[in-house]
């Protein structure tokens, strides 16, 4: 197939002015080198297109491929990783990973929840903070856990999101507020165990590639698997892979988790468990990460002993199996 291929490159942002947390969730040029090689060897022909703002003049000019892989995470709001998704919709054209609905619904993590919740899976309860009056009507349980509504890789949380007091609750939400201009997500503190399952496939052909238990060492942020924290995971946690029966829980509520939400291709599903040892979802990533060493998907596919090159190749056969494009498209 001829293969384009679509990603925001992190390096052209910071170049353009942006800072590094702004420009976290964006790829390594090493991580488009690896999609392209492990996509070469396996025979495809492939193009690098760039950005959003690369592809559309491309298609506007009549540009068309067998299949995108997309990579895009989209720079502003809460749907910016439906944006590329919902343009080769427009244009008909195949791509890997999610569709536009459960790019939006998921990063969204209040209402990707509330679809947890009406599918009869374990989440945390919460409180959505979008000014300061909402922190002081939040009625959970102390100790609480602070985060940015709409972000990935982390990104607004650090060894503060936990917070003990009122007073600790307001600051952090004013925090949120102020710095990534967008409501507070505020959960109970889980204090158990934590682990992110690796996802293949859709609907009833997904399955679990394995689980990662998330362990912090010595020097790493207090309390979470916070922004700096998976920045530094190679020096400050440990990522263990967990055995199969002990992750049958994990993985069963992650499976499921992925098929109600409509998840395509590959991704992850991210849990903690509470004081008692219970799972509950935390969020679904249906757009990971795929760098070959500091990603976790590839990370747990390299520990359960699958190439690089296979993951990849996984990817582009699930969606390839969604078909062509109708005929006829100008």
């Amino acid at each position: 197939m001829r293969i384009g291929l679509v990603y925001d490159l992190r390096s052209d942002y910071l170049a353009a002015g942006y800072g590094d947390e702004e420009t976290a969730e964006f790829d390594r040029e090493s991580t488009i080198d690896a999609i392209e090689s492990a996509l070469c060897e396996l025979g495809h022909e492939t193009e690098r297109i760039g950005s959003l703002r690369a592809l559309l003049p491309r298609l506007v000019a009549g540009a068309r491929w067998d299949l995108v892989f997309n990579t895009a995470e989209g720079l502003r709001g809460v749907a910016r990783e439906a944006e590329v998704p919902a343009l080769l919709d427009a244009f008909e054209i195949p791509y890997t990973f999610s569709d536009p609905l459960v790019c939006a619904l998921t990063l969204h993590k209040a209402m990707a929840k509330r679809v947890l919740r009406d599918l009869g899976l374990p989440t945390a309860d919460f409180r959505l903070v979008a000014n300061e009056a909402d922190a002081s009507r939040v009625d959970l349980p102390l100790p609480l856990f602070v985060k940015p509504l709409a972000e990935g890789t982390a990104k607004g949380i650090d060894g503060r999101s936990r917070v003990a007091t009122r007073g600790e609750l307001l600051e952090r939400c004013r925090h949120i507020l102020a710095s990534y201009r967008q409501p507070a997500l505020v959960e109970p503190y889980l204090p158990g165990r934590e682990f992110t399952v690796g996802v293949t496939g859709t609907g009833a052909d997904a399955l679990a590639v394995g689980t990662l238990e998330v362990l912090l060492g010595r020097g790493a942020e207090p309390h979470a698997y916070t922004y700096l924290n998976k920045e530094r995971c190679e020096e400050l946690c440990e990522l263990r892979l967990v055995g199969p029966q002990q992750a049958a829980e994990a993985e069963a509520l992650a499976l499921a988790a992925w098929r109600g939400l409509g998840g395509r291709d590959a991704g992850r599903v991210d849990l903690r468990a509470d004081a008692e040892g219970r799972l509950l979802l935390l969020e679904v990533n249906p757009l990971p990460g795929l760098h070959p060493t500091h990603s976790d998907l590839p990370m747990i596919a390299t520990a359960r002993g699958i190439a690089y090159r296979d993951l990849i190749r996984s990817i582009v056969d699930s969606a390839a199996k969604r078909g062509a494009p109708r005929a006829g498209m100008a």
